[in-house]
């Protein structure tokens, strides 16, 4: 319209346009503007609440010098959009429908700019095919938009003909609102968020509404007179520009039915009355969650977004964290109420068949990070292109270093943007190649102390009734039922400390001690694994042992149909120890700890570990003591001081420390010979804990063994070192029993000479006597 009509100013404006009336936005205002007046701060206050609107350039000056605003500069040439999809420009991880985006520098040539421009439009155009369960109309109108201006950008590219200055404005806004529009069909189209955008639809149909008149008045400010493209073309643009203006942005009918429903469902939960399956279908098949699986990558993603939007304190937006615990509690409910097949498994076997073509030649050494040469745990590029781990660059920057470690560039900015792209190749190959895939260590980690109470009454109330149901069907369901019941119990109560509770208070702990006696494999696997998860509540662990169930998990611990079974039943052992009055019942069994010392000399890793910690908890009971001696523990705790993973042996060298404190305890150590192999590990280890234990068994070892095993202990040249590095290196505690250690060798080492040298004088004095004795005989004869 007014492509040349430019109003130089000599200095900024801030402008605030008052929105009275969605008919009339102000960005029509703005475009009415026979002039171009360039706002770095724009913001739009609709119905009295003041919220943010357009980027920098949505509303368009152009300076005498023609320039844009100043901003973190060549930001559109890297990273390439495919790598920031899911991430702020920050570093830190994009919340969803939050829209950051980052306004082109201000040394970016218009060249550089229609070459981020292409990439940005095919980015968007590649989700063309995606489902867009919501919000499908307003998804549709935008990728349309933006094909038509793919097309324009396309041409003028291949044309190769330089822009003009004045058209760097425009192309500026049109990347801000391309940034934002590729992150909100993103997340339309996200699996596993379809709930949460179809209830958040009054925002995502407000933004869609912004962002496609966004398009507009950036192409409105584009000087297409000057800018050499086809007229069929510049006319499609002009068409396009025309459209956005009269096209229906809004949330769709069956939308809004849709969500209404939803919070007529969440209204009944609140009230304590079952809503009709139908109702629920009804809402699933409009967001296009047809299975088991389905409905699990709905609670997945809720569950992260949820302790992402907690602080450290546990706290965050009431009413957003109300709003995801209630929807979450929804689709347990569905998830366990409407679908009887569990068919996680295909997703996963399509995770790992897919990537082996393309990283058949990928070599691991090459993803591991230049400063630390650690595979990267999560893989942040920063401004030179260059990318590392976290830990290791934030570490580098914080100590003052502002310098790219590999390429020695200074950096322009200490942006850190996730990788996802090497982060995916890391998953990838460790799948491929069955190495455990590293885990970031996130901000916000999942404490399942945050999950004690419940975060809404809909939610509280959905939850008690799915664990009504699974009970139920643990009692009187088929096979079939029962393991499926047994498996969601072992889902829903893995990190949630109120579902536990739920499970408790539904009586589901008798029939899941029912189960242990399956014939199925399966059946008792989730069904241990899921007692395992309720033994951590302390009414748990009380039902367990309430219901005579002690001495099925022991038979498990023996008998079990699976390893992975074993290894959980030794686990609810290790939980029901920590009770004084269960570690006595535990004791009193004639089976328990025999079955303990077995499962920890030839047990698997995990069943070895969960062994010896619950050992470590039934010592506590002094009548347990003998018992532990009697079956033969110490041996086999010897035994793991060899050839085993650091953390087991630290555990097998806290038992011992703490047999080593009571006589018996020492006498059945010395007759081991445990003596060498636990100076040796004090010589080997670095880990501070472990250092600890073992000083502590030796010192229990000298108090108790008395001169026998100071003896011993002198003789060994290799402890003395270790124990004047704990002195100095170690704990206060630790540096303390050292040097306790310390002086009982030193003081039989000074007892042995004073006896020397006693011996010495002794010997001395007799010769001396025998000399003037001789001499008197002399003089006598």
């Amino acid at each position: 319209m007014f492509e040349n009509d430019v109003c130089p100013l000599s200095e900024n404006i801030d402008l605030k346009l008052v929105h009275t009336s969605h008919s009339n936005p102000p960005i029509a205002i703005a475009a009415s503007l026979q002039t171009r007046v360039l706002a770095r701060h724009v913001s739009v206050a609709v119905s009295g609440t003041e919220t943010p609107a357009l980027g920098p350039a949505a509303l368009t000056i152009l300076e005498g010098s023609g320039t844009c605003p100043p901003s973190i500069s060549d930001f559109v040439l890297f990273p390439p959009p495919r790598e920031i999809e899911m991430s702020h420009p920050s570093g830190a991880r994009r919340k969803i429908l939050s829209l950051p985006a980052v306004h082109p520098g201000t040394d970016v040539s218009p060249a550089a700019l229609l070459n981020a421009l292409v990439a940005l439009a095919d980015d968007i155009l590649a989700l063309r095919p995606s489902a867009f369960p919501v919000h499908r109309r307003n998804a549709r109108e935008a990728i349309r938009q933006v094909g038509a201006i793919q097309e324009f950008l396309t041409d003028v590219r291949n044309r190769g003909l330089a822009l003009p200055a004045s058209a760097a404005v425009g192309l500026c806004e049109l990347h801000i609102t391309l940034q934002k529009l590729r992150y909100l069909l993103c997340d339309c189209a996200r699996p596993g968020a379809r709930l949460w955008v179809l209830m958040r639809s009054d925002q995502v149909s407000s933004e869609f509404r912004v962002l496609i008149r966004s398009m507009s008045t950036a192409l409105d400010v584009l000087p297409l007179a000057s800018i050499d493209a086809a007229p069929e073309v510049k006319e499609l643009v002009r068409l396009v520009s025309d459209q956005a203006w009269k096209a229906a942005v809004g949330t769709d009918t069956a939308d809004a039915l849709a969500m209404r429903s939803a919070w007529s469902i969440l209204s009944q939960f609140k009230n304590g009355i079952a809503p009709n399956p139908g109702d629920l279908e009804q809402i699933l098949n409009h967001l296009q969650i047809g299975s088991w699986s389905d409905c699990c990558e709905e609670i997945a993603f809720m569950q992260d977004t949820l302790f992402s939007s907690l602080d450290d304190d546990g706290e965050g937006d009431d009413q957003e964290v109300a709003l995801l615990g209630s929807l979450m509690a929804f689709m347990v409910y569905c998830r366990v109420l409407l679908f009887d097949a569990m068919d996680d498994n295909k997703t996963t076997e399509k995770q790992t068949k897919a990537p082996s073509k393309s990283t058949n030649h990928v070599n691991l050494e090459y993803l591991r990070c230049p400063i630390s040469l650690e595979l990267m745990l999560d893989p942040v590029t920063v401004a030179t292109g260059q990318t590392y781990d976290r830990a290791s660059i934030t570490k580098w920057l914080k100590s003052g270093c502002l310098t790219c470690p590999v390429t020695g560039e200074k950096l322009t900015n200490t942006d850190l943007v996730p990788n996802s792209a090497v982060r995916n190749l890391i998953e990838q190959l460790c799948r491929i190649k069955n190495i455990p895939i590293p885990e970031p260590n996130a901000k916000h980690r999942k404490d399942v102390a945050k999950t004690a109470n419940p975060l809404s009454l809909a939610a509280s109330e959905a939850m008690r009734m799915a664990a009504a149901f699974l009970a139920g069907k643990l009692a009187a369901g088929t096979s079939k039922e029962k393991n499926k019941a047994a498996l969601e119990i072992r889902r829903l109560s893995k990190s949630n400390i109120f579902n536990r509770a739920c499970f408790v208070e539904a009586d589901a702990v008798p029939w899941l001690l029912h189960l242990f006696s399956s014939s199925d494999p399966s059946i008792q696997d989730n069904a241990v694994a899921a007692l395992l998860n309720l033994s951590k509540h302390p009414s748990g662990s009380k039902a367990v042992v309430e219901a005579g169930g002690l001495g099925l998990v022991v038979d498990v611990i023996r008998l079990a149909l699976k390893v992975d079974a074993q290894q959980n039943a030794a686990a609810i052992l290790f939980y029901l120890s920590s009770v004084e009055e269960y570690r006595i019942e535990i004791g009193k069994m004639p089976d328990a700890i025999p079955t303990l010392v077995e499962l920890a000399r030839e047990g698997t890793y995990r069943g070895k570990k969960n062994a010896v910690v619950t050992l470590f908890g039934l010592l506590l009971h002094q009548q347990n003591q003998p018992k532990v001696l009697q079956a033969g523990a110490i041996p086999a705790l010897v035994g793991l001081l060899a050839g085993e993973r650091e953390d087991l042996v630290n555990d097998a060298v806290a038992v011992l420390a703490r047999i080593a404190e009571w006589r018996d305890g020492t006498k059945a150590l010395l007759n081991c010979s445990a003596i060498p192999h636990l100076v040796e590990f004090l010589r080997s280890t670095s880990s501070r804990s472990g250092r600890e234990n073992c000083v502590s068994a030796l010192l229990s070892l000298c108090i108790n063994g008395g001169e026998k095993v100071v003896s011993l202990l002198e003789k060994m040249p290799v402890l003395m070192p270790s124990l004047y590095s704990l002195v100095t290196d170690g704990s206060p505690q630790a540096g303390k029993k050292a040097r306790s250690l310390l002086n009982h060798i030193h003081h039989l080492s000074d007892q042995r000479d004073l006896a020397l040298m006693a011996s010495s004088a002794q010997d001395q004095q007799i010769e001396c006597n025998n000399g003037v004795l001789g001499v008197f005989r002399s003089a006598y004869i």
